[in-house]
């Protein structure tokens, strides 16, 4: 076990909450919703897998691994904004309801139809 200069892994630290975020906001751009919910999911599990990891090192390359990561799902979520599909019924805006116009899904309001 190596020592750790505080200041590096209060940098390291910051550098971690960055990805994370930057990971959870790219997944989030996502067209799809199974596509969208399945990456959050990924990004969540993984950094709740290594939260305990203390060696220095094998930060550094989870990081770099995470940075590759977010490359790639900018690059998919760009993709997918090319090929968008009919929302899923729990996508719909939790306020509004959508009017059943031109490739738009009709909601049902309780009793029946809007």
């Amino acid at each position: 076990m190596t020592t750790i200069i505080p200041s590096l892994m209060a940098e390291s630290a910051l550098q971690v909450r960055s990805l994370y975020r930057s990971l959870l906001r790219t997944s989030s751009q996502f067209a799809t919703y199974n596509f969208r919910e399945y990456a959050k999911r990924r990004t969540r599990d993984a950094f709740r897998e290594h939260k305990n990891e203390t060696d220095e090192r094998r930060v550094q390359e989870l990081v770099q691994k995470g940075l590759k990561e977010l490359s790639l799902l900018k690059r998919q979520s760009m993709i997918s904004t090319f090929y968008q599909l009919d929302k899923l019924v729990v996508e719909g805006p939790a306020a509004g309801t959508e009017t059943g116009k031109i490739s738009e899904a009709v909601r049902l309001k309780e009793l029946g139809h809007d």
